[in-house]
Order: structure tokens, then C-alpha cells, then sequence
């Protein structure tokens, strides 16, 4: 599996821009005036991994398959889109669809790039599309409570339960706060996540910086820092200015002028490592000479289920799996090395995966 971050913001504050950079491609038409995406762009890349490059190198495979993140460009949100406004409900939809939420927040100062509000303050909003969400949570939940009654009335247990679910939601959200600060047991978890409600999504925030501020960010994105640490979300720091302008240079043009700029790396790279620990996934390979291949989990799936990633059949006749670290691997030169070095281990259906771990797995057909 990969994972899914529907990219959303007001409008004008570079969402389309930064889709087009990071999926090196112009789908999403980029333009200077509100609702310029009128269906959302879907746009998939590979997850850069210099780990995986390693393997390939080792065992001399023959193909690299990264694993792959899926960005959906939601058309920009504007206040009173829970009640329609713009093409509100539309888009809402759409982020329903996602595992987690990028807000694209304006952090940059120019005059020739109208906001909508007139001023840039990331902050005001940050909150005005987190408030959007809520209303629109809101409203999805008194009509799913009215449409469970006669259910409860029947005693149907998956309709109590369900409710119960959306009663919680419905307080949290009506004191002025996200579902997603709702506290759930471990027998609600499916259910929870079955409600698909807006404001239980994880949060990303990406402050949009202007070239010269890539680095450091500015007084905009400290504020958004502070807003995020306080939430117990995250931020990351993206010019999308720099990040189309690396979009357009071959890997070697791109890494000089990463350097030029005094950055490490591109800005995707930040932003795809931000949203592996927003959602606690972890990456999980499998080396041959046909093929080097990247996978991806949810951190602590057992080796069953980390097998049923690449087939169901796997994870359905699963016997065991054959385990080396990665280090390990790197270390022994290989398979073969490993093996004679002893670093190889078996492991059964209670083993938990490991972020790095070189797997070949073993199962009945």
C-alpha cells in the first residue's frame, strides 16, 4: 500500500503549483484567480528511498520499484464551502476519500498574487478551512443520527455502536474541536474509521515560503509552527516556487541547485517522510535479481499481513518469512552473506515487521 494526501488550502496560495511540481506534471492548471482546479487532479509518485538504490546495487536486480504516494489537488476552499459556497461540497467529497490532509498555507508576501481575504495570515487560515470541515462533519452527522433511529430502536447493535461513535464526535466537534481529538478503544477502531468523517484525518501543514526563505521559513511559518506543536500536528517548509523549478532539471541539475539554494533536499522528499510519521507508516523490501521492490505498512503489521501487501494469497497461505535487517544486509553483501553470517532469521505469524526489514516469505497456494 501506499497512502493517499489530498492537498487542499484556500485558493491562491500555490496548492496547484506544488501538485504540478511534485507530480512533474501540469495537470493542474496553475492560475492566478479562485476554483482554476474544477475536478481534483490525481497524480501519483514514487517514494524516494536512497535505501532501496543500495539493495538494487547488491543484488544486482534488474528493475526498481519504489513505493508509490498518491496526491489528490482538492480545488480551493473557501469560507462557507460546508454550506456549498464555491464548489464546496464537491470538494469535500472528495478529501473524505483521503488518509490524510496537506493544508497549504500562504506563508509568502507578493503583491502581484491576490489573496482571497486581501492579507497573509497562514494561521486565520489554517482555522478557516479547519472550521469548514467541522460544519461539514457536523451537518454529515446530524443526518446520520436522524437515519439510525428506527435501527436503535430495533436494538441493532452495530447501529449502537455507531451512533455512540457519532454522539462523541458530535460533542468534540460542537466544543470547537476536530473528531480526531476523539479518544477511541481498540473494539471502535474499524467503526471509527468506517465513519469517514473530515476532521478525524491527520494534518500536515505546509507552509508555502518564498525562494529566498526555503531554508529557515520566516515569521509566517514560525507561526504555524507554534499552531501545529500545539495541536500535536505537523508542519513542513516548501517553496513550490523552487520545488517546479526543480521539477523541470534532470536529477543532476536538480541536486546543484538543491545546493545553491543551501537545501538537502527537495522539498517532496520532506513532505513524503512528514506524512510516513503523520500516518505511521514503515517501508519493507523485496531483493532478487529480477527485481528490487519497496512496500509499505502501517507500523507493528505482523508478517502475515505485511505478505497480503503484495498478494492475498500470501498473507492466506502464509508459512513463514525469511528476515534480514537492512544494515544487515549491507553489511553481509547480500542474501548469501547474511545467510553465512548467521544474520537470516525465520520468522513465524507473530513476527512484527520492521521498517528496513529485507523479506522473502514462504506460504502454501
Amino acid at each position: 500500500m501506499g497512502f493517499k494526501m489530498g492537498i487542499v488550502g484556500l485558493p491562491n496560495v500555490g496548492k496547484s503549483t506544488l501538485f504540478n511540481a511534485l507530480t512533474k506534471t501540469a495537470s493542474a492548471q496553475a492560475a492566478n484567480f479562485p476554483f482554476c482546479t474544477i475536478e481534483p487532479n490525481v497524480g501519483e509518485v514514487g517514494v524516494p528511498d536512497a535505501r532501496l538504490d543500495k539493495l538494487a546495487a547488491i543484488a544486482q536486480s534488474k528493475q526498481i520499484i519504489p513505493t508509490r504516494m498518491t496526491f489528490v489537488d482538492i480545488a480551493g476552499l473557501v469560507k462557507g464551502a460546508s454550506q456549498g459556497e464555491g464548489l464546496g461540497n464537491q470538494f469535500l467529497a472528495n478529501i473524505r476519500e483521503t488518509d490524510a490532509i496537506a493544508h497549504v498555507l500562504r506563508c509568502f508576501e507578493d503583491g502581484d498574487v491576490t489573496h482571497v481575504d486581501g492579507r497573509v495570515d497562514p494561521v486565520t487560515d489554517a482555522e478557516v478551512i479547519e472550521t469548514e470541515l467541522m460544519l461539514a462533519d457536523l451537518e454529515s452527522i446530524e443526518k446520520r443520527r436522524a437515519n439510525l433511529v428506527r435501527k436503535l430502536k430495533g436494538n441493532d447493535k452495530e447501529a449502537q455502536q455507531q451512533d455512540r461513535l457519532l454522539a462523541a464526535a458530535q460533542a468534540m466537534l460542537e466544543d470547537g474541536k476536530p473528531a480526531r481529538l476523539v479518544e477511541v478503544d481498540a473494539e471502535d477502531a474499524k467503526a471509527w474509521k468506517m465513519l469517514q468523517l473530515l476532521t478525524t484525518k491527520p494534518v500536515l501543514y505546509v507552509c508555502n515560503v518564498g525562494e529566498s526563505e526555503s531554508v529557515e521559513g520566516n515569521a509566517h511559518s514560525a507561526k504555524v509552527a507554534e499552531m501545529a506543536a500545539a495541536q500535536g500536528n505537523s508542519h513542513v517548509i516548501i517553496s513550490a516556487q523552487i520545488e517546479e523549478e526543480i521539477s523541470q532539471l534532470d536529477s543532476d541539475e536538480a541536486q546543484m541547485f538543491l545546493e545553491e539554494m543551501g537545501l538537502a533536499e527537495a522539498g517532496l522528499d520532506r513532505l513524503i517522510r512528514a506524512g510516513y510519521e503523520l500516518l505511521h507508516l514503515e517501508t519493507y523490501f523485496t531483493v532478487g535479481p529480477k527485481e528490487a521492490r519497496a512496500w509499505t505498512i502501517r507500523a507493528g503489521t505482523a508478517a502475515p499481513q505485511a505478505a497480503g501487501v503484495i498478494h492475498g494469497d500470501f498473507e492466506k497461505g502464509f508459512i513463514r518469512a525469511e528476515t534480514i535487517a537492512y544494515d544487515d544486509f549491507i553489511a553481509c553483501d547480500g542474501e548469501q552473506g547474511a545467510k553465512e553470517a548467521g544474520k537470516m532469521r525465520a520468522e513465524g505469524k507473530s513476527y512484527v515487521v520492521k521498517d528496513g526489514d529485507v523479506l522473502h516469505f514462504l506460504f502454501n497456494t
